[in-house]
């Protein structure tokens, strides 16, 4: 017998397909959604062969803002237990300068999707006094991020959005975590132009490590988790530094080298 269901999105690869394979991992059936429908079945067949759990495939694309109601429809009558929001991408630019369709489509996956996913299943996690949701943001949300400040902006209302709700729903029997990775070796710094950034030039965790890391944080019920240890000192310190010098610091990281 499962112990319920997950459902992630952003599950095609990166840290969001490490997270589908800890539910499985832990006896969970899975519905897994991108908008990749090769990669979600492959992982989905991988998934069943190695847990034997179930594993379904749904193909979305968040950036449409029918996408989170018409997965709702597919999925809502199946009780989930626990909603992992994923999903996101960056654009990389001066903001005078970049296109703001492609910004329109960011605030829509990163911003809006998440947040109507959790207005959508939250409600029936609280009737039935149980689940968890861990919305995965960013070490982005608490700075500001010279040349990709939409993205920054985003993860930093992913944050606070987290926060708040998990206040609300406290002695529910629901918790809500925020995950809050640093750099990860994933496909997110080719996608967003960043591979030639001293961002990504240094150090960076495994997606499978960030994974670890979100996935325990969500069962402890955390509010808030920041991946890595050497992530958590550096947030620390960014709390005592003027945000005009953090924005000059994140100007370099997010400059090509």
């Amino acid at each position: 017998m499962a112990k319920g269901t997950a459902l992630v999105t952003g599950a095609s690869s990166g840290i969001g397909a490490e997270l589908a394979k800890l539910c499985a991992a832990d006896g969970y059936n899975l519905i897994l959604v991108a908008r990749r429908r090769e990669q979600l079945a492959q992982l989905a067949s991988a998934i069943g062969a190695q847990h034997g759990t179930q594993a379904r495939v749904v193909t979305a694309d968040l950036s449409d803002p029918s996408a989170p109601p018409a997965i709702f429809a597919q999925t809502g009558n199946e009780g989930i237990d626990i909603l992992i929001n994923n999903a996101g991408f960056g654009v990389r630019g001066a903001f005078h300068q970049t296109d703001w369709t492609e910004e329109a489509r960011l605030l829509q996956v990163n911003v809006a999707s998440l947040a109507h996913l959790t207005k959508l299943y939250l409600p029936g996690m609280v009737r039935r006094g149980s689940g968890r949701v861990l919305n995965v943001a960013s070490t982005a949300a608490f700075v500001p991020g010279p040349f990709m400040a939409m993205y920054y902006a985003s993860k930093a209302f992913v944050v606070s959005f987290s926060h708040a709700v998990a206040n609300e729903v406290k002695g529910t029997g629901v918790t809500v975590t925020v995950l809050c990775p640093g750099p990860t070796r994933t496909e997110f710094a080719a996608a967003a132009g960043l591979e030639d950034t001293q961002l990504f030039r240094g150090p960076a965790m495994s997606a499978e490590a960030v994974a670890r890391e979100g996935y325990a944080a969500m069962l402890a019920g955390r509010a808030e988790w920041i991946a890595g240890a050497g992530n958590r000192w550096m947030m620390r310190g960014a709390r005592l530094i003027a945000r005009t010098r953090l924005a000059e610091v994140a100007r370099k990281l997010n400059s090509s080298t």
